[in-house]
């Protein structure tokens, strides 16, 4: 069967791809910050031996380094960038810090980049070649309008930007990327006022995700498969 590799699973949209992707049969490697947040998906890959957890602080460059030769040999299909925070730190002038708004880079665009590097040699062994960035409506710049969320949105307009670029360069090797907005989820970041359940969400997106062509490589969808402006 396929492979899954997924960052932030343990909880949110992360751990409901895991459990969609788990009940498909696929093999996946979940990924988690640490033990204490991630008892649900402990439990869960207790029920299926398809799921392999790895322990994983994408602020640590250094164990993302280690994934090279963790993973040495083994294909991966689809790599999905979703762990991610919500900048609340430094959403607006005079609350910004230089720590603060590295912080959020290093989550949401620079460690998907690290990532990808450190586990290219897979992707061109698997059979989908597939990078998904989970970003957002918010970092759309022709639809901005009401600005706020500085941190978040800038952070995650990076993210669209590296998924483009690495369309661009990857595509003579088949490998595909696209920028995914999973819409406003009930999670602990969407809040109980967000208009879908993540199995909604989750659903369409592993839909969009393996029949994602390499004609359409670079693209920025909704979990829908609508196009949204960059």
């Amino acid at each position: 069967m396929p492979t899954l590799f997924i960052t932030g699973a343990n909880r949110g949209i992360g751990f409901e791809f895991v459990k969609q992707y788990a009940h498909m049969s696929w093999n996946i490697i979940a990924c988690f910050r640490n033990h204490k947040s991630a008892k649900e998906l402990v439990k869960l890959s207790e029920h299926y031996p398809n799921i392999t957890l790895h322990q994983l602080d994408v602020s640590d460059e250094k164990q993302i380094h280690s994934l090279t030769s963790k993973f040495s040999g083994k294909p991966i299909d689809v790599l999905i960038h979703n762990a991610g925070v919500d900048g609340a730190t430094c959403e607006e002038l005079g609350s910004l810090t230089q720590k603060n708004l590295q912080d959020v880079f290093m989550v949401n665009t620079v460690s998907p980049v690290l990532i990808t590097q450190a586990l290219l040699s897979n992707l061109l062994i698997g059979t989908y070649k597939t990078i998904a960035g989970l970003t957002s409506i918010l970092s759309s710049i022709d639809d901005n309008h009401s600005g706020g969320r500085l941190g978040y949105r800038t952070s995650k307009a990076a993210l669209n930007q590296t998924i483009k670029t690495l369309a661009s360069d990857l595509s003579e090797l088949k490998i595909k990327a696209l920028a995914i907005h999973p819409g406003w989820v009930k999670t602990s970041m969407g809040g109980n006022d967000a208009k879908i359940t993540p199995e909604v969400s989750i659903k369409g997106m592993i839909r969009l995700i393996n029949d994602y062509r390499l004609d359409n490589s670079g693209s920025f969808l909704t979990y829908e498969g609508k196009q949204l402006p960059w």
